[in-house]
C-alpha cells in the first residue's frame, strides 16, 4: 500500500484529504501503513510547535502507545481476523488526518494564521483524538491474540482519549489576545505600540524580515483562495487584518533587509508590458484601469466596470469615483453598445476577453481595503515610509523605496494611499543616487505607482519625467533602464504626455537604443513604449528620425521570441502607414523578413501585422513592392488563408492585397496601365 501522503503544497491548510483503503488490502499491508503512519506521527518534536505545544505532546503521546500495539502484532505475526480490518481501515483514515493536522501545525509561514485559529486547531485536536477513541472502542481486542499488558495500554489510552482536554494553551491564548488588541486599535485607527507587537512576533518565532514576509505571502494565498470562490466572507476581512498588521511589522520593527530577501520575490521588479495592455482610453475602468469586461453607467453617467464599482459602493461609498458628484441612485445601467465595441476590440487584437475578465476580478479586489485595520494600517505604513524616503540614512531609504515595491505590487489602495501621502517626489530625488539597488527600487516603486489613475500625473506633475529619462538613458543597471520603459509607457496612457514625452530629445532616441541593446524583458518594454508614442501622430516621424525601424527589423528574427517579435511588427505596421515610415522599412531590407514571417509565425497577431505592412508597403511605396509580391508563388495562398483563419481585421487586409496583386498580374505587359492601376489604389481609405 502506497503510504505517501499529499505534501501540504497540494492542499489548503487545515484540510484534510484523507482516504479510505481499498477493500481488498490485505491485513498485512495495513498493519504496516498503520505502523509507518504512527511512527511518522510520532516524529513530530513538540518543541517545534510555535503553537498547540500540549495539544501535540498530548497526540504523539497516544499515538506512540497505539504504534507499540501494531508492532506487537506484526513482529508476533498474529492472525487478525477479517472483521477488524474495518476498524483498522478507519484506525488509517484518522492517523492521515492527524499528520495532516501536525504538518500543518509546523508549517512555515503559518504561525500567527494558526495563532490567529488557535480555538479552532484545538477543536481539531480533540475531535481527531476522540475519532481514534471510537474505533478502539469498537476494536474486538478479544478476537486479537496479543499479551494482556499491551491490550490494557490499549484500553487505556481509549480511556484517556475519550477524556482527554484538549483546550487552547495558556500561552496561545495570552499570545491571541494580544493579536485581537492590536487589531482593534488598527480597526480604531490607533498605532499600536511596537513592544506588544514584538511580543506577539517573539512568542511565535517570527525573527527577520524574511519570516515576517512569508507569513504575509502565506495569508495573501490564502486570501485569494478564498475570493478566487467567492466563499466565506467574513474570514477575509480578518484575514486582510493580519496582513496588515504583519506589513505594519515587516517595515517597522525589522529594520534591515536579509541578505537572502530577493529569493522570495523572484527579481520582483521585472516587469514586462504588452501592447495588449494598451488599451484605448474609452474601453478602461477609471477605477481598475483595466479593460471593461462588464461596462455600467451610473448616475453621473461614468462609465466602469460592474466588479469595479460594486466593490466601490459595496464600500460605502455615495460619490462618483471620477467626477466626486454625489449618486442621486445607485442603479447600475449595463452599457451593451460600449460592451459589443470593447469585445470587438479583443477579436481585432487577439485579446481574450475572458482572460481579460479574470484579470480584473484579481485586481478589483484591492481598489478597497480588506478591512478597516488593513486600511488603518497602510495609512500609518505610508506616512511612515514617506519619512525614511525624506529623512532617513541611505540604507533606509534603499529599504523604504522596495517596501513600496512590495506593497504597490498587487493592491491599488496600497498605491492610492503612497501616492496620497507624497511619495512620489522623494522616490523621483532618490533616481540620482549612486548606488544601483537603491535606483532599482525607487526606479520600480515609480513603475509601480505609474500603474495607478493618479500616478501618472503626480509623477509629471512634479517634473519626473527629466530623472526617469535619466535612467532610461544612464541608468545604473539594464534592469533600472527597462523598468523607465515600462514607466515610459504607462505615462502614454494619458494622450497629453505622450506629447511631453515625444518632444524630449532623449526619449525616443534611448529607447530605440535600449531594444538594440537591452535585454528580452527590456527590448519588449522599450518596442511598447515606442508604440505608446506612436498614438500621437506627430511622433511618427521622431520614431523614424531615431532609427527605430532598422532596430525593430533586427528583432524579426527566430532566436527571439514570438511575443516580442509579434510586438516588434505591430510597430512598424504602425510606422509602415505612411509614406516616410513605409520607405523606411523598405530601407531597412525588411520585405523579405516580412514575407517569411508571413509564412512561418505561429502567432495569428503575427500574421495579421505582416499583411498590414505588406499593404501599406504596395499602397505607399508603389509597383515595385508590388512586383516583387507578384513573384513570390508562396504568397496567395497565404493571403487566402487568412481570408478564412484571419481575424476581420487580417482578412480586410488580405482581400485588398490580392485585389492589388490580381490588378498587376492581369496588366505585367503594360507598366503603364500598372502604375495607373496603383495611383487608384492610392486613393483608397485604409482602416486599422
Amino acid at each position: 500500500m502506497n503510504t505517501h501522503l499529499p505534501n501540504h503544497r497540494d492542499r489548503r491548510i487545515l484540510s484534510f484529504p484523507a482516504v479510505h483503503p481499498c477493500q481488498g488490502i490485505s491485513t498485512g499491508t495495513l498493519v504496516a501503513s498503520l505502523i509507518t503512519l504512527s511512527q511518522t506521527i510520532c516524529n513530530f518534536q513538540p518543541q517545534i510547535f510555535p503553537t498547540q505545544k500540549r495539544n501535540a505532546r498530548e497526540t504523539i503521546r497516544q499515538i506512540s502507545i497505539i504504534s507499540i500495539f501494531l508492532q506487537e502484532i506484526q513482529d508476533n505475526c498474529y492472525l487478525i481476523p477479517n472483521s477488524i480490518i474495518i476498524s483498522f481501515s478507519e484506525l488509517h483514515f484518522t492517523l492521515q488526518k492527524i499528520h495532516f493536522l501536525m504538518q500543518d501545525c509546523t508549517l512555515e509561514g503559518a504561525n500567527l494564521l494558526l495563532l490567529s485559529k488557535s480555538r479552532h486547531v484545538a477543536d481539531q485536536f480533540c475531535s481527531l483524538i476522540r475519532a481514534v477513541a471510537t474505533t478502539l472502542d469498537v476494536l474486538p481486542l478479544h478476537r486479537i491474540e496479543i499479551c494482556d499488558e499491551v491490550k490494557e495500554l490499549v484500553e487505556l489510552v481509549a480511556k484517556q482519549a475519550r477524556k482527554a482536554k484538549f483546550e487552547v494553551d495558556p500561552s496561545d491564548e495570552i499570545a491571541t489576545k494580544k493579536l485581537h488588541s492590536v487589531l482593534h486599535q488598527f480597526e480604531r485607527g490607533t498605532e499600536p505600540k511596537l513592544h506588544t507587537m514584538q511580543e506577539i512576533l517573539d512568542y511565535l518565532k517570527i525573527k527577520s524580515w524574511n519570516d515576517c514576509h512569508r507569513e504575509i505571502k502565506f495569508i495573501e494565498n490564502e486570501i485569494s483562495w478564498l475570493e478566487n470562490r467567492d466563499c466565506n466572507e467574513r474570514e477575509v476581512p480578518f484575514l486582510s487584518s493580519l496582513v496588515g498588521f504583519l506589513s505594519y511589522c515587516r517595515v517597522v520593527i525589522f529594520e534591515s533587509l536579509d541578505q537572502n530577501s530577493d529569493q522570495y520575490e523572484a527579481r520582483i521588479s521585472t516587469e514586462i508590458i504588452s501592447i495588449t495592455c494598451l488599451n484605448p482610453d474609452d474601453f478602461r475602468c477609471p477605477i481598475s484601469l483595466e479593460l471593461m469586461t462588464d461596462p455600467v453607467t451610473i448616475s453621473t453617467g461614468q462609465t466602469y466596470d460592474r466588479a469595479s464599482i460594486q466593490k466601490w459602493l459595496k464600500a460605502g461609498n455615495k460619490t462618483c469615483p471620477k467626477t466626486g458628484e454625489n449618486l442621486s441612485s445607485t442603479e447600475l445601467v449595463p452599457n451593451t453598445t460600449l460592451k459589443k465595441l470593447i469585445q470587438q476590440f479583443c477579436t481585432d487584437n487577439r485579446v481574450s476577453f475572458s482572460k481579460s475578465c479574470n484579470r480584473n476580478r484579481d485586481i478589483t479586489r484591492t481598489i478597497s481595503p480588506g478591512s478597516s485595520a488593513e486600511a488603518h494600517a497602510m495609512q500609518f505604513l505610508s506616512w511612515f515610509l514617506t519619512r525614511r524616503l525624506v529623512f532617513g540614512t541611505e540604507q533606509q531609504k534603499n529599504k523604504a523605496a522596495y517596501e513600496i515595491r512590495l506593497l504597490t505590487r498587487a493592491s491599488i489602495f496600497n498605491r492610492a494611499c503612497l501616492i496620497e501621502v507624497g511619495t512620489v517626489p522623494p522616490l523621483l530625488e532618490l533616481l540620482a543616487t549612486e548606488d544601483k539597488t537603491t535606483q532599482e527600487n525607487a526606479i520600480s516603486a515609480l513603475m509601480k505607482l505609474s500603474k495607478h489613475s493618479n500616478g501618472p500625473e503626480n509623477i509629471m506633475g512634479h517634473n519626473g519625467l527629466k530623472p526617469i529619462i535619466s535612467v532610461l538613458k544612464n541608468g545604473l543597471s539594464l534592469e533600472a533602464q527597462q523598468i523607465a520603459a515600462a514607466i515610459i509607457f504607462y505615462l502614454c496612457s494619458v494622450k497629453e504626455y505622450r506629447k511631453s514625452i515625444g518632444e524630449n530629445q532623449d526619449a525616443i532616441p534611448c529607447l530605440v537604443e535600449l531594444v538594440k541593446e537591452g535585454t528580452t524583458c527590456g527590448k519588449k518594454n522599450a518596442v511598447v513604449a515606442i508604440f505608446g508614442l506612436l498614438l500621437l501622430p506627430r511622433n511618427h516621424q521622431r520614431v523614424i528620425e531615431a532609427g527605430a525601424v532598422h532596430a525593430l527589423v533586427s528583432i524579426i528574427d527566430p532566436s527571439y521570441k514570438d511575443e516580442l517579435v509579434t510586438e516588434a511588427l505591430a510597430v512598424i505596421a504602425a510606422l509602415a502607414e505612411n509614406f516616410d515610415g513605409a520607405n523606411a522599412v523598405l530601407e531597412a531590407s525588411a520585405l523579405p523578413l516580412i514575407t517569411r514571417m508571413l509564412r512561418s509565425s505561429a502567432s495569428r497577431a503575427g500574421k495579421e501585422h505582416c499583411a498590414s505592412i505588406l499593404l501599406s508597403l504596395c499602397v505607399n511605396v508603389g509597383v515595385n513592392v508590388v512586383g516583387v509580391l507578384a513573384r513570390d508563388i508562396t504568397l496567395m495562398p497565404l493571403l487566402y488563408s487568412l481570408l478564412t483563419d484571419g481575424t476581420a481585421h487580417a482578412a480586410k487586409k488580405a482581400r485588398f492585397l490580392i485585389k492589388i496583386l490580381h490588378d498587376f498580374n492581369e496588366t505585367a505587359t503594360s507598366r503603364l496601365k500598372g502604375s495607373s492601376v496603383l495611383r487608384q489604389l492610392n486613393g483608397l481609405e485604409l482602416r486599422n
